[in-house]
């Protein structure tokens, strides 16, 4: 059976004033945005809400740590609705707000605590790669056990998403770079997955589609050419949420998690590193199939045969982003032994979407030729 939804309302605003003026924040609203931000766009228009500036708990992925410290921090606050402004850390952690019980973080994760949403919950994103504003899981870096883990539940469901191309104008170079580059893989992946459909699939190749053209014109035509796609990114960002949220992410997102979880590389960047060696080993070990139209969708955007498609793929992204190896990052090469584990015993929720089975032989063999 194969089943394809949409659950938030997505909605779209020119400006961010815009935005605040149907909002009508209250003062039983938190809402979580970076001091920056908040400076920038929404100084003056969040009336007597509660703002958070998330950036005071850190940067980087969103952890254990940093959501216990800020749900003690939020304390006895009433609230009744959670809006969430920024990447995929913030939209993460957000989600876990709006429910009934949260604490403590790893019960909820080991699912001892059952998720129940209490809270209306609003995500607003300010880059164009994590799609979290459409999805049901919440990903964070669990500390105590050096590795990254997901929680999927309906639950997690925003009741609004809510898209802004003004909010992208100010976001950096290789920000913008891993986060597009990150929906980019959001895009194949879900496109690959045995849980893929017709309405999740045109999702996907849409999202490929207007990313990579994207890519190509700003390479031609650099900065000039980002801003005037502001929109399409996040569009695209949005399109890929929605597919994968149906479909699924895999290998490339499972064997990324011991590489930001141990050595905190950003997510985006982590995927990159493990994107096209993943591909090339489905392509040998089951070339007939999902990934044939895949490569035809990609030579046609690229130009090229397709014999050489994960290379001219790694030549454009590589000019906004450049691959690194795995012991680029610090990783020692006995460790390969230990992520090889963590991918096959903990990450077993996105394994099962891969393209085709991947043995522990395989997860070690990629990791190996990636080193």
């Amino acid at each position: 059976m194969k089943e394809f939804r949409v659950v938030p309302v997505i909605k779209q605003y020119d400006t961010v004033k815009e935005f605040c003026s149907q909002l009508n924040p209250q003062k039983d609203d938190l809402i979580f945005v970076s001091g920056g931000t908040f400076k920038r766009y929404f100084e003056g228009l969040t009336a007597e809400a509660k703002v958070v500036d998330y950036r005071q708990y850190g940067d980087g992925e969103p952890s254990d740590d940093m959501v216990t410290r800020m749900r003690e921090d939020v304390g006895a606050f009433e609230y009744k609705r959670v809006i969430a402004v920024g990447g995929g850390t913030i939209l993460d952690v957000a989600k876990l707000f709006s429910l009934q019980e949260m604490m403590p973080v790893l019960d909820l994760f080991d699912k001892k605590i059952p998720a129940v949403r209490s809270k209306k919950l609003i995500l607003v994103p300010t880059t164009c790669g994590t799609g979290s504003e459409v999805t049901n899981i919440s990903v964070l870096l669990l500390n105590s056990r050096n590795t990254k883990l997901g929680l999927a539940d309906d639950a997690l469901l925003a009741n609004e998403a809510v898209l802004i191309p003004e909010l992208l104008k100010g976001l950096p170079k290789r920000f913008f770079a891993a986060s597009s580059i990150d929906a980019l893989i959001h895009a194949v992946e879900s496109f690959t997955s045995p849980k893929a459909s017709p309405f999740s699939r045109m999702f996907s190749s849409k999202a490929i589609s207007m990313i990579l053209n994207g890519f190509k014109a700003i390479v031609e035509g650099g900065e000039e050419a980002r801003m005037a796609r502001t929109e399409d990114f996040l569009l695209a960002s949005t399109y890929a949420g929605i597919a994968f949220s149906n479909a699924g992410c895999a290998a490339v997102h499972a064997m990324s998690f011991p590489l930001g979880g141990m050595y905190h590389v950003p997510h985006g960047e982590a995927n990159y590193a493990l994107f096209t060696q993943v591909y090339k080993v489905y392509q040998k070990l089951q070339p007939i199939g999902a990934i044939q139209e895949l490569n035809q969708l990609l030579t046609d955007i690229l130009g090229c045969s397709e014999q050489d498609v994960y290379e001219k793929l790694e030549e454009l992204l590589n000019q906004l982003l450049m691959k690194q190896s795995l012991s680029a990052y610090g990783v020692k090469e006995d460790e390969l032994e230990l992520f090889t584990d963590i991918v096959m015993e903990k990450q077993g929720r996105l394994m099962a979407n891969n393209y085709t089975e991947l043995s522990r032989e395989n997860v070690l063999g990629i990791y190996k030729a990636l080193y």
